[in-house]
């Protein structure tokens, strides 16, 4: 996606060998206009995919699902990474690593939103090491959902996360696919989408 690319250009900052902050559009501040754009490429690709809900894992995730399930007209799901005292329904969970926060979360989903009806799509703003991504298909399996595809905002290619997604056989659709970085400066490879 020609306008993402262009934006990480931009706005993104290389931290170390492998952190991209795009904190200014995506991670902290949120750029709508742009994250519109992103729901509507992922809707056009699974359009006519039957999907009936989109599942992401909260915070930066929700923003560019919310915009995916607006333009294919289902709901939207997240995984939250903290019960709360309203969460009294069985609830389905993974154990999720983060690679930027260093810290594993259990997330969770409440059993009564996932249907063994339901094909689903997840949406997610990274995918580096894999791990947010197989713990939403590990749930979604546990619920008797089907999962369509797994739709990202930015991979970072060079590391393990698309080969261990892509092991389980559901589809990695990625708008900006990274190659490494290169003396601070982004090295794109091809995207999917």
């Amino acid at each position: 996606m020609e306008e993402l690319v262009a934006r990480i250009k931009q706005d993104g900052t290389v931290l170390g060998d492998d952190i991209l902050k795009v904190d200014s559009f995506l991670t902290h501040q949120v750029d709508p206009k742009l994250m519109r754009q992103i729901g509507r490429v992922f809707a056009a690709k699974f359009a006519d995919a039957g999907i009936t809900k989109v599942v992401t894992i909260e915070a930066s995730g929700n923003v560019p699902a919310a915009y995916v399930a607006e333009a294919l007209d289902v709901p939207m799901i997240f995984a939250k990474k903290a019960k709360n005292v309203t969460m009294t329904d069985e609830l389905l969970t993974a154990d999720v690593y983060s690679f930027t926060k260093k810290i594993t979360s259990t997330v969770q989903i409440s059993r009564k939103f996932l249907l063994e009806t339901d094909k689903v799509l997840v949406i997610d703003d990274f995918l580096a090491n894999g791990q947010a991504a197989l713990g939403l298909i590990k749930i979604l399996h546990e619920a008797g959902a089907q999962v369509a595809g797994i739709g990202i905002v930015i991979e970072k290619s060079f590391q393990t996360g698309r080969g261990l997604v892509e092991e389980t056989g559901i589809p990695v659709f990625s708008l900006a696919r990274i190659a490494g970085f290169d003396a601070g400066e982004v090295v794109f490879a091809e995207a999917d989408l």
